[in-house]
Formats: C-alpha cells, structure tokens, sequence
C-alpha cells in the first residue's frame, strides 16, 4: 500500500514520467513484495527555482534530472530490504527513462493501518473494518 509522491523539474514528456512510474512500481514489486495492482502515485513537474536541491550533497554531482521519490508504506521494510529496493530502483531508472543513479533521492516513511483510507471514509485494512 505504498504511496509515492514524485516531485522533479518541468519538462519531461509523458512517455518519460510514465517510465518512471514503470520503474518504481517494478521495483517496488520486486523488493517490497507490493501486489501488482497496489499502485498510488502523483508526479509532480516543478519549474525552475520551484524544486530546491543540493548539486553536490551526499553523491551528486546532481543535473536537472534530478527526482526525490517521497513514499509512504505502511508495513515497516528491515535495512537490507530497503536497501535492495534503493539499489533496484536506481538501475531500473537508469534502464528506462535514463536516469543516473546520481539524480535520484529517495525517502521512505511509515505509518500504521489505520492512518490509510482508500475509499469510503473507512480504514479498510484494519482488521475489524
């Protein structure tokens, strides 16, 4: 049940942004163990002065194909696991559309069932829903 906001500069063509969501779900798929049809994303094109990042922070040196992956799970993932899906979805983005392992940040966080509603004004996956 992840959600993915994926935020990154103006400009890409819908077959780009649509290679992107094909390579995060694929990964999160493979490394998360996601169903096939858990997928929940919104891309957001930011212009230019809009998506303020560092070019050199923590492995850059960072172009204007940079992109942060924001997600949100709900069942908490061990280091390793995370770390498999980082490392797949770097090469998957580097597959399709071409996007260096460089210009990608990624950022997972947690929450419990019941912070989830996905229709209906009801917590469907608590247990007593």
């Amino acid at each position: 049940m992840p959600f993915t906001r994926i935020s990154l500069l103006e400009g890409k063509s819908p077959e780009y942004l649509k290679s992107v969501s094909e390579s995060l779900h694929k990964a999160l798929v493979e490394a998360f163990n996601v169903p096939a049809d858990d997928r929940f994303q919104a891309i957001q094109q930011f212009r230019p002065g809009e998506l303020i990042f560092d070019r050199n922070y923590f492995g850059g040196p960072r172009s204007d194909d940079f992109m942060m992956f924001a997600i949100n799970i709900g069942r908490p993932r061990d280091a390793a696991t995370k770390q498999a899906f980082y490392k797949r979805l770097v090469t998957l983005l580097a597959e399709a559309p071409g996007v260096r392992p460089e210009d990608v940040m990624i950022i997972i966080s947690t929450s419990s069932r019941d912070e989830w509603s996905f229709s209906n004004g009801e917590a469907q996956l608590l247990e007593n829903a």
